[in-house]
């Protein structure tokens, strides 16, 4: 079966490349012809990530930094029009305190990663795809923006946040021919998660295994996600067929609440 290469032309930048969901899709979209753009904070996981692919540049960056979305555009122009972003890097939940403990640097540490460093991404690309009469964007949100978790203030409003910055955006995108959607997974098996768990486990005084054998059960399917399952829906969205979806959440969840 030939492999499908409908993305050939197309430049895509996809943060939090270097492990987890971002990987999955950086590598996804670089097989189906995209000239991907990884970004993420580790050069060297980058690179093994870039030794998989074809068509793949690197660039580290923080997004924490103001002038980041800036860098990352203008390296991204050198490969040709960005049209395609799909933004998967962020903070973790684990972190997060009750909120009478959550100071203001600890608040704002975490909007400013899942939330800012969207809204700058966003606006650095939108007048490429406004040239362009055309693009995707797809922000990678989580299912705890939708239903809340104790301890997680910061990253359930960062979520949260970002899908209604996806729903404005898909107003404005959309008068040029252009989407904005999210996807929101619950459970992925990724390295994020897995120190998660191990905070978990740590809490509550049991394995790191009951913790995920706890996780498996509670969807209907008897496992969680993994990142090439979440991967496959943003493929979706980024895609010519996905034209007529703008401003939509998509849950990614195996029919689980969380």
């Amino acid at each position: 079966m030939t492999a499908l290469r409908d993305l050939e032309g197309k430049v895509a930048i996809v943060t939090g490349a270097s492990r987890g969901i971002g990987r999955a899709v950086a590598l996804s979209l670089a097989g189906r012809g995209a000239t991907v753009l990884a970004i993420g904070r580790d050069g060297a996981r980058l690179s093994a990530v870039a030794a998989e692919a074809v068509e793949m540049a690197t660039l580290s960056a923080d997004l924490a930094d103001p002038e980041a979305a800036g860098r990352i555009l203008a390296t991204a122009a050198q490969l040709g029009r960005p049209t395609i972003l799909v933004a998967a890097a962020g903070l973790p939940g684990f972190i997060d305190k009750p909120i009478w403990a959550m100071t203001d640097a600890e608040w704002r540490d975490t909007l400013t990663v899942n939330l800012d460093a969207q809204f700058r991404l966003t606006r650095a690309i939108a007048p490429h795809l406004q040239a362009a009469r055309s693009g995707r964007i797809v922000y990678v949100g989580s299912t705890a923006g939708q239903v809340g978790a104790p301890s997680m203030a910061a990253y359930c409003a960062s979520k949260a946040g970002l899908v209604g910055l996806m729903r404005a955006v898909a107003c404005d995108l959309g008068t040029f021919g252009a989407t904005a959607n999210a996807v929101c997974p619950g459970w992925v098996r990724t390295d994020m998660a897995e120190r998660d768990a191990e905070n978990e486990a740590s809490r509550r005084g049991i394995n790191v295994q009951s913790i995920w054998k706890e996780r498996d059960a509670s969807y209907p399917r008897g496992r969680v996600l993994n990142p090439e399952e979440v991967a496959a829906v943003i493929g979706f969205l980024v895609s010519d067929a996905a034209a007529g979806i703008n401003g939509e959440a998509v849950t990614v969840a195996l029919g689980g609440v969380w």
